[in-house]
């Protein structure tokens, strides 16, 4: 199983409310809602019970809540890769100020005859 999808299943378990869970986790909501859905077709069962205003665990979704902490406990700490910040400054090579709005002259300029 995913751990990402564990994760997520525990927040949504501790909040008992898919848009605080995904505004915790920092994800989109859809996201959210699709990532529980596989998690539901990997193990076989519902695991929440939604109508409506509310929220609940099932009662396979409390025993694998369980199950869920103990892994994502047992899973190795994530690393993320460091990311060299930055690059190459490059000199602008404009040809000076460009106009607001082309076409039309500054107002109170005199315009430039050729």
């Amino acid at each position: 199983m995913n751990i990402t999808l564990l994760v997520r299943f525990v927040a949504v378990a501790e909040e008992l409310h898919f848009p605080r869970a995904a505004q915790a986790l920092n994800i989109p909501l859809a996201s959210l809602y699709s990532s529980i859905s596989k998690l539901e077709k990997e193990v076989g069962t519902p695991l929440f019970v939604r109508d409506g205003a509310r929220t609940q665990l099932t009662e396979a979704g409390v025993l694998f809540l369980a199950t869920a902490r103990d892994e994502i406990a047992a899973a190795p700490a994530q690393v993320k890769p460091v990311v060299p910040a930055g690059g190459k400054a490059k000199a602008s090579k404009g040809k000076g100020r460009a106009p607001a709005v082309k076409g039309q002259p500054k107002p109170f300029k005199k315009r430039q005859g050729r």
